[in-house]
């Protein structure tokens, strides 16, 4: 038997391990200026990420890939300070509230002795916590700010990590466009990273449904450690995301429309399917989403090519391409169309 004691190495520890590794020899390094500003764009998953197998490192089970929305996103200016001191959508946040204890946490991984504490300015032009890929943003706007502010000059790939280990989807939002966050295999999540496809599409659209702007009832990291551990459909979610995936990147490469909305649509509905079997089931749907769903069905049945997705929310977001934007705003009035690309 061996009298080598045996060592626990915590969750902070470790997470703080693997932004030092991203980092370089850039870590511990004082800041380059005294303020840093970015912005980063929301997105939408196309095939959802969904389970985690590192729930310290944020690392996900299966690969998946995202659309930006464009202008839509966060913006965010870090500055040095004495202490910490938030400010989200123009209104102080509580230091002990459940959005200031995440972000010390997150900002933990980054003080030193010439950045004792950090004064963050956030602005989300989407709702927050509403299942609209907010905190995504918000941790890759917060990740890009302290880029500038310390001087790094990261490189894409660990500027993903640092975001990831905010928010597993912030990962998706460090770019614009088509986002491939890859699952990864080896332990310290040195390869999760975000790749960029470099397809565009300009004709194609996002409209937003927002039926419900509020917080969710169930925050998604909770909602999906409880799936992975209680559903018995889970076991067959990772393949289904990695075909999907598969299919969506032929889809985008040869412009396919209908593949992308029927592959996207069908990804949607198998992770919710997920979480509904989960004991007990775990439902972001509301009436109105159960309706908008209908409605985009029938209009889809009278020829209108549009298709719908979800994240872990009730709001519904909308699949359509530019020669279909008028139908799509006669059928769908309150929704907010987007071009990913300025179309």
């Amino acid at each position: 038997m061996s009298d080598r004691p045996n060592i626990r190495i915590s969750g902070a520890a470790r997470r703080r391990a693997a932004a030092d590794a991203a980092l370089g020899d850039r870590a511990g390094k004082p800041p380059a200026r005294t303020e840093g500003k970015a912005f980063a764009p929301a997105n939408i998953a196309l095939c959802k990420y969904w389970g985690k197998r590192d729930e310290e490192l944020r690392l996900p089970m299966n690969s998946s890939v995202s659309i930006s929305l464009g202008a839509l996103g966060t913006r965010t200016r870090v500055r040095l300070g004495d202490g910490d001191r938030y400010v989200l959508n123009g209104s102080p946040l509580a230091p002990e509230s459940a959005e200031g204890r995440r972000l010390r946490e997150y900002l933990d991984l980054f003080r030193g002795p010439a950045a004792p504490g950090f004064e963050v300015d956030t602005e989300n032009t989407i709702p927050t916590a509403a299942g609209l890929a907010s905190s995504a943003s918000a941790f890759a706007a917060l990740a890009k700010a302290l880029d500038v502010l310390f001087g790094w000059g990261l490189d894409l790939g660990a500027l993903s990590i640092l975001a990831r280990l905010g928010s597993g989807s912030a990962a998706r939002s460090v770019a614009a466009g088509f986002v491939e966050w890859r699952a990864g295999e080896r332990s310290d999540g040195s390869d999760s990273v975000a790749i960029p496809w470099p397809e565009r599409w300009p004709q194609l659209r996002i409209g937003l449904l927002v039926l419900a702007s509020g917080p969710k009832s169930v925050g998604s990291r909770d909602a999906m450690r409880h799936t992975v551990e209680t559903s018995p459909l889970y076991a067959a979610w990772p393949e289904t995301a990695r075909q999907d995936l598969e299919t969506l990147r032929g889809a985008v490469r040869t412009r396919d429309f209908e593949a992308l909305g029927r592959t996207a649509e069908a990804n949607a509905m198998a992770m919710h399917a997920t979480m509904l079997a989960a004991r007990p089931a775990v439902r972001y749907w509301r009436a109105e989403t159960v309706a908008a769903l209908d409605r985009v069905a029938a209009a889809r049945a009278e020829g209108l090519p549009v298709y719908a997705t979800l994240d872990a929310g009730p709001n519904v977001k909308l699949l359509f391409e530019a020669a279909s934007e008028m139908a799509v705003a006669a059928a769908f009035p309150e929704a907010r169309a987007v071009a990913p690309f300025g179309g």
